[in-house]
């Protein structure tokens, strides 16, 4: 069986690569390139690997390197020309973006080189109707930081201490006021941190939870790096 098709977070990372070598240097011998397949075996992401001992090796990243030269225009060459739609879609979308592209890279490296970060990373499960630029590592790590029960539980016995209730600071929901006992000291916490500015070493203060019923706080994820508890409450008034 063949080992699983490249993942964008994979992709990404194989492409800021891609921008720092030359031509000539696209090779499974590469220190790099060695490095970058050592980072893609530890991605929180391919769980079945059929082909364990070919999954995402140098030969393998040598060649997905050389996909992009078939794709880079810049290139007089003519690279190896089995790349996929999403190599390509990737490629364009960052081409003119490489410091973005490159900052992307270095949280998904520096958020799997903390091993014990790494480990609670690979059972969160995912939303597959959401799809983020920063990929699936950097949207997991977003969702660790809300499930930290420690910080959560401050948080809302902050927020009841100051307001005598858990209501969702979007809607207004109270799970209480609704299910009685049963919801009573229920609310979910969303982080506010956009994506594109989580870094993997940062500490979570109370001030960067927000509380949300659980309907607000998936359409927050639908626009993860743009749509603010604010921008969503201001859609709610004007809906």
């Amino acid at each position: 069986m063949r080992n699983p098709k490249w993942h964008r977070d994979e992709i990404i990372l194989a492409l800021d690569l891609y921008f720092k070598l030359e031509p000539g240097q696209i090779h499974a011998r590469n220190q790099d390139v060695i490095e970058l397949s050592d980072t893609l075996n530890q991605l929180p992401i391919h769980e079945f690997r059929p082909d364990a001992e070919k999954f995402r090796n140098p030969n393998g990243v040598g060649l997905k390197l050389s996909n992009f030269l078939a794709i880079d225009p810049s290139y007089d060459g003519k690279g190896m020309e089995s790349y996929s739609k999403l190599d390509e879609e990737v490629f364009f979308e960052f081409a003119e973006d490489k410091n973005n592209l490159r900052s992307i890279a270095n949280r998904k490296k520096a958020t799997v080189s903390d091993q014990e970060t790494n480990i609670k990373l690979i059972s969160i499960e995912e939303d597959e109707d959401i799809s983020v630029k920063e990929g699936k590592v950097i949207y997991r790590l977003h969702k660790l930081r809300e499930r930290d029960q420690g910080i959560n539980r401050k948080k809302k016995e902050k927020y009841f201490k100051e307001n005598g209730k858990l209501d969702c600071e979007v809607c207004g929901f109270d799970f209480a006021d609704t299910y009685g006992e049963l919801g009573k000291g229920y609310i979910e916490c969303h982080h506010r941190i956009p994506l594109s500015e989580l870094e993997p070493n940062s500490t979570t203060s109370l001030d960067d939870l927000a509380l949300v019923c659980a309907n607000c706080h998936r359409m927050l994820h639908r626009e993860i790096n743009t749509l603010s508890t604010e921008s969503l409450r201001s859609i709610l008034s004007n809906g």
